[in-house]
């Protein structure tokens, strides 16, 4: 397969899996099942045609609303299908030369957005979706890289260290600076990328939670203390480290030199 014909692959697929992330984000936080029933409007609660179904052409043709009852869809839907397709093609430029490792990429890549869209929506990061990504992670591990064993490091490093910021905060001042719905994706993400890009994705996630939280706070003038999704900032520091591997690893570390 051609490098562009990949890429067209890559970008059609992921439209088609965007799709289906949209009913994880959905249904997954509410408990529901994934299956059935078929997709749905809201509002009216009719069953949806597959030619309304089209990843973002059906949102496009219908002007963002449900053919029967006219009530707006939410923009998420098309934004998670165009992202996911745009995620999967960056997959294909960084990867498309080792076809086993790019397979790993685009389920970590779909597993993130999935739970960047119900962090984002509900607060939630589902453990349906962590703890089998999770063993995921460790089993391509096996085959390719980072590796068994930083895998296994990566995933204790990365359920460790959020956990104890939690313990440690928990003490100090009576709540929980993190869920543990975020230690469980760390050490997902540590179970796909290895114990050395654990810290890169902790650095890069708290550093965009820092400037989030405090342009949040001058904008609206809300106390520090206010909650973020965290696992938002994990997702997409997750996605950057997949992406661009040791580049950013060795900025990292040149920081300390």
């Amino acid at each position: 397969m051609t490098p562009a014909v990949l890429l067209v692959a890559l970008a059609l697929f992921g439209l088609i899996i965007g799709s289906f992330l949209n009913v994880c984000i959905g249904r997954l936080p509410a408990g529901q099942s994934i299956v059935s029933p078929p997709s749905r409007c809201p509002r009216c609660g009719t069953a949806i045609a597959w030619y309304d179904n089209l990843p973002v052409l059906s949102y496009l043709l219908l002007g963002g609303t449900c053919r029967h009852c006219r009530a707006s869809i939410s923009l998420r839907y098309p934004l998670v299908e165009l992202g996911t397709s745009l995620c999967f093609v960056l997959q294909g430029l960084a990867h498309g030369d080792d076809p086993p490792l790019l397979v790993s990429r685009l389920v970590l890549t779909a597993l993130l957005i999935a739970l960047f869209g119900t962090d984002l929506e509900t607060m939630r990061l589902p453990n349906v979706l962590t703890l089998p990504g999770l063993v995921a992670g460790l089993a391509f591990s096996v085959w390719l890289p980072p590796g068994l064993v930083s895998s296994a490091v990566g995933a204790a490093i990365g359920a460790a260290v959020p956990y104890a910021i939690r313990w440690i905060w928990r003490r100090l001042r009576g709540i929980d600076a993190m869920g543990l719905g975020d230690v469980k994706m760390l050490a997902m993400i540590g179970a796909f990328l290895g114990w050395r890009q654990v810290w890169v994705v902790l650095f890069l996630a708290s550093l965009a939670g820092a400037v989030v939280g405090v342009a949040l706070t001058a904008a609206r003038g809300r106390s520090l203390q206010m909650k973020l999704p965290f696992g938002t900032f994990l997702a997409l520091a997750a996605l950057v480290a997949s992406l661009t591997g040791d580049a950013v690893l060795g900025w990292y570390l040149g920081l300390f030199e």
